[in-house]
């Protein structure tokens, strides 16, 4: 009996399907790499020049354009101008007038005042975070009068012959140069640096340990004397103004310097 072939048939129209382009890709061009101008293989030079070939019409991509007045004009110039995303945003960013905005809008929704009388408000918080700043400030400029001085001392203490002459008879008493050995600013220089070197180097060396602990410290999440200042003193304003935010009211404390306004 003769063989059926419908079977083999059908069986080979598929396989013909199955590696037949579909009908959505057939005026589709692939990308295959070619030799751009520049010697560098490019994909998109090869299907503009075979549309070109074609004789169809290749779009060119319109510049964007330029921004309109209206725009220029709605940019906002300063916090008071922004919205409240951008300004929660600064304010997470620890931006200092972005959070003394977010404190007014917040005092304005709380009280439900307009934004003047938030100002008030907002003054007289601020000059509650302010108090008691007297004797905490003192260690820090005496730190900075005595650094001040140190450095500007040290110059004539080194290079100065009547200030090196007058130091070396009240505090260090070790035999004077010749006449011939003390001429220039560097002879003097280096007959003060027998005595200056043990103590500069040794005050380099306090600072560079203490330094170091410092940093050691805050690894280990302990706040130095700075930081845990500055969160007792807005813990202090959270619990003068209960009826506010406390996250919103220590920011701003956090974020004001030790003399009012910001330590950035």
């Amino acid at each position: 009996p003769k063989a059926p072939t419908s079977g083999i048939h059908n069986n080979h129209t598929t396989m013909i399907s199955a590696f037949r382009r579909p009908a959505s890709l057939a005026s589709k061009t692939l990308l295959q790499p070619t030799w751009g101008a520049t010697g560098v293989r490019t994909l998109a030079s090869l299907p503009h020049r075979r549309m070109v070939a074609r004789g169809k019409k290749v779009t060119q991509v319109t510049p964007k354009a330029p921004v309109s007045r209206d725009v220029a004009c709605a940019l906002p110039l300063s916090v008071h101008e922004m919205d409240n995303d951008s300004l929660v945003t600064l304010s997470a960013l620890e931006d200092f007038d972005a959070r003394v905005e977010v404190l007014k809008r917040h005092i304005m929704a709380t009280d439900g005042i307009n934004y003047a009388e938030a100002e008030e408000k907002f003054k007289e918080i601020q000059s509650f975070n302010s108090q008691g700043l007297f004797f905490l400030v003192v260690p820090y400029q005496v730190g900075i009068a005595a650094s001040l001085t140190a450095a500007l001392a040290s110059f004539p203490l080194c290079f100065h012959l009547g200030t090196v002459d007058w130091f070396n008879k009240h505090y260090v008493t070790t035999d004077v140069p010749p006449p011939e050995d003390l001429e220039t600013w560097l002879e003097v220089g280096s007959w003060s640096w027998n005595w200056m070197e043990p103590p500069l180097g040794q005050i380099s060396f306090v600072l560079l340990c203490l330094q170091f602990s410092r940093s050691q410290i805050q690894n280990l999440g302990i706040r130095p004397f700075t930081s845990s200042m500055k969160h007792r003193r807005a813990q202090r304003l959270i619990d003068a103004y209960p009826a506010y935010n406390s996250k919103v009211l220590a920011d701003y404390s956090k974020a004001a310097g030790l003399s009012g306004g910001s330590m950035f």
